[in-house]
């Protein structure tokens, strides 16, 4: 009897422990669609990514919110009805849409005037679209992640957004996914399916290592998990993967929510303050507003980066 008592006491801590202990959740973005790192003047390459895509994200249960930037839409100044097209695809699909500017401006760059146009700008297709489906346009992700230089431009702009009905989408993990997907675009263009292989193989490992990066700082800053919020981009390298990068993210203990279900975690409510380093995530700015200095980013293959080349870079 007494080995059984303290056995159960043993026990019973650890259970109380374990239910006490939060769950991981993480919520998947994408920014930029209706397509990065697709030829954009191949309409039939877009509408097969993107079928592709919300077919991958349907099968794998995975609530999700796509940020548009409308001067994708366009070609040579006109709209093209197939990337209008692109977008009410994942509308039907169940999925949302925010708006991530028309042109994809800096808020650190531009004045405040210039970027809240740009804004307005940039909900000229999807608003009517999204309304036509019986939603709201409610989500705004900041390009580049750039929140503004001064307090006095952040509260500006918050009051801006609050007066429009939109509410801030914040990023946890975000690092290098669109360098894989340039070099993963290259290399199918090149028509080399070898280097495509060996790209797609080293991303969902980079992508734990990112993961594994932004837990340990959660738990340096609020002492337990919370609930991330992942970008990601609407991209071959996705539509093909994202199953992959999935199992992975289910392994490590995740389950997939929504944006609004990620922002219920407390942690949100965390002043982000006016230090930090420019299109660092919120996580990051959390902890160098507490004093601390974020672990560097794993390294992207250099494989990876000389495929992607420069261009990879540019737009985000």
């Amino acid at each position: 009897m007494k080995i059984w008592l303290l056995a159960l006491s043993l026990i019973l801590p650890l259970a109380a422990f374990a239910q006490a202990t939060p769950e991981r959740a993480v919520a998947i973005t994408f920014d930029d669609l209706p397509y990065v790192s697709v030829p954009a003047e191949d309409d039939a390459a877009l509408a097969a990514m993107t079928g592709h895509l919300l077919q991958r994200l349907q099968a794998d249960a995975v609530p999700a919110v796509g940020f548009v930037n409308e001067s994708r839409l366009y070609r040579e100044g006109a709209l093209v009805p197939a990337r209008v097209d692109l977008l009410k695809r994942w509308l039907q699909a169940g999925f949302e849409l925010g708006n991530h500017t028309y042109s994809h401006v800096s808020l650190n760059r531009v004045p405040l005037e210039v970027f809240t146009a740009n804004l307005l700008q940039g909900e000229t297709v999807i608003r009517p679209l999204i309304q036509s489906e019986g939603r709201s346009l409610r989500w705004f992700r900041h390009p580049y992640l750039h929140q503004g230089n001064t307090q006095e431009v952040r509260a500006a702009f918050a009051s801006f957004l609050e007066s429009h009905g939109y509410r801030v989408a914040p990023v946890t993990v975000n690092k290098s996914e669109w360098v894989f997907a340039a070099a993963y675009a290259r290399a199918l263009a090149q028509g080399n399916p070898e280097a495509a292989q060996r790209i797609s193989d080293a991303y969902v490992p980079h992508m734990a290592a990112e993961f594994a990066r932004a837990e340990r700082l959660a738990l340096d800053l609020f002492g337990r998990p919370i609930h991330h919020v992942l970008v990601l981009h609407a991209n071959a390298l996705n539509a093909d993967h994202f199953g992959a990068l999935a199992a992975m993210l289910r392994q490590r203990g995740y389950r997939f929510v929504t944006l609004d279900e990620a922002l219920s975690d407390r942690a949100y409510a965390s002043p982000l303050g006016a230090g930090g380093i420019e299109g660092e995530s919120w996580l990051e700015h959390w902890a160098r507003a507490a004093g601390l200095r974020p672990a560097q980013p794993p390294a992207v293959p250099v494989f990876v980066v000389q495929l992607a080349g420069p261009a990879a870079y540019r737009g985000y």
